[in-house]
């Protein structure tokens, strides 16, 4: 199976940076784009960047110019560098991947993150 595992969350003060990480792993056979969403309480979850296996990229424009994404593919693994945090970029982070998976058998679709939590304090 494949499974993608954030880390990198946790409590940061308003303008502060924070680092999020999502590995990919399991029985891979590709990896496409791959993305960060976010869902803040009572409000539906949106994307905020993502990156094609070539490295093109694409920003919400709330973030633009303050979030980065990158993603190592030796790794399988995506990065989001957040910079100039605010309150309202308050929410569970989560990463998904569009991947093409060996096994049980071939087959590509988009596979989701746990979540991990970011919160900005004023």
């Amino acid at each position: 199976q494949v499974q993608l595992v954030e880390s990198g969350g946790g409590l940061v003060q308003a303008g502060g940076s924070l680092r999020l990480s999502c590995a990919a792993s399991g029985s891979i056979v590709s990896i496409n784009a791959m993305g960060w969403y976010r869902q803040a309480p009572g409000k539906q979850r949106d994307m905020v960047a993502n990156i094609t296996n070539s490295g093109s990229t694409n920003y919400a424009d709330s973030v633009r110019g303050r979030f980065t994404i990158s993603r190592d593919n030796a790794k399988n693994t995506v990065y989001l560098q957040m910079s100039s945090l605010k309150d309202e970029d308050k929410a569970i982070y989560y990463c998904y991947g569009d991947i093409v998976r060996r096994s049980p058998s071939r087959l590509r679709r988009e596979y989701w993150g746990q979540g991990t939590q970011v919160t900005v304090s004023s």
